[in-house]
C-alpha cells in the first residue's frame, strides 16, 4: 500500500478511467450495519480537486449512505482495476449529502455536465479526501465492461418530480438501523 498526499496525475486518470466505483459507510458506535454500495453510469462522478470528489446519488431501495453521512460523515470510496494493470485506489473522507431540496444542489450539479438524465437524482455526495492510497489489487479479477445498464433511468422517467419526492418520504425517510435520512429525526 502507498499514501499520496493528493489526488492528481495518475491517480486522478486512474479514477476517471473506471466505470463503477464502491462507498462504504457505517454508523457510530458498536451497533449497526455497515454499508457497501456499488456505483456506475458515467458522467455520475467528479474529482473536484486534489482533495474532493463528488457523485451523483439517484433514488434507490436504500438511502443508508445519506444516514451514516448526517450522522457521523465517514465515507470510503474504493475503485478497482478491472482491465488493465492491477490497482486498488481507497479515498477516505468526511462526506455530505446536498439533496435535489437544497439550494446549494444546482450550483454542485453544474460540475456534471456529461451524466446521464439527473430527474432521479435524490442528492450528491460531497467528500473531503483525507486519505488517499493505493494498493496491489492483484486479486481483483479481470472483467470486461459492456455498458452502463439503463435501468435506473428508466425508473425514474416514469416518476413525477411530486412523485420522487412521496418516495422519498415513504421509502427513505429512515435507515435500516432508525437513522433519518429524509425524514426529521424523532424525539
Amino acid at each position: 500500500m502507498k499514501l499520496h498526499e493528493r489526488i492528481d496525475g495518475r491517480l486522478r486518470e486512474f479514477i476517471d478511467a473506471q466505470v463503477m466505483f464502491f462507498v462504504a459507510t457505517a454508523p457510530s458506535g458498536p451497533d449497526g450495519h455497515v454499508n457497501l454500495s456499488p456505483k456506475g453510469m458515467g458522467g455520475t462522478f467528479v474529482v473536484l480537486g486534489e482533495h474532493r470528489v463528488a457523485y451523483l446519488d439517484y433514488h434507490g431501495s436504500g438511502a443508508e449512505t445519506i444516514a451514516h453521512l448526517k450522522e457521523n460523515g465517514r465515507i470510503t470510496l474504493m475503485f478497482c482495476a478491472f482491465q488493465g494493470p492491477p490497482n486498488i485506489v481507497r479515498l477516505h473522507g468526511r462526506g455530505r449529502a446536498v439533496p435535489i431540496t437544497d439550494p446549494e444542489h444546482a450550483e454542485l450539479a453544474r460540475h456534471f455536465p456529461a451524466a446521464p438524465d439527473r430527474h432521479g437524482v435524490r442528492s450528491i455526495i460531497d467528500v473531503d479526501v483525507h486519505r488517499v492510497s493505493d494498493s496491489c489489487g492483484y486479486s481483483v479479477p479481470l472483467m470486461a465492461y459492456e455498458g452502463d445498464r439503463d435501468l435506473l433511468l428508466r425508473w425514474s422517467e416514469r416518476k413525477t418530480d411530486a412523485d420522487l419526492a412521496e418516495y422519498r418520504r415513504v421509502r427513505n425517510d429512515v435507515s435500516i438501523d432508525g437513522l433519518p435520512i429524509f425524514a426529521e429525526p424523532q424525539p
